[in-house]
């Protein structure tokens, strides 16, 4: 089973990309090259940090037995 559902996927790095267009530290190590192929574009970057396991953002689920009426 995956960790994520592919719409909790894509807000993750959806936000952490706006994170990074704004200004924030990148947290995985990229050489100037690397950068440079996937031209600075803050959205492959977040896919990077994604499959590296290391954007601090969590997701809270809530399942259908634990809403309160």
């Amino acid at each position: 089973m995956e960790k994520h559902t592919k719409y909790e996927r894509a807000r993750i790095i959806g936000s952490r990309a706006l994170q990074i267009s704004q200004g924030a530290p990148i947290l995985v190590k990229l050489t100037k090259k690397q950068l440079e192929e996937i031209k600075y574009n803050p959205v492959e970057i977040a896919k990077r940090e994604y499959a590296a396991g290391v954007i601090p953002i969590g997701i809270k689920r809530v399942l259908p037995h634990e809403r309160q009426q």
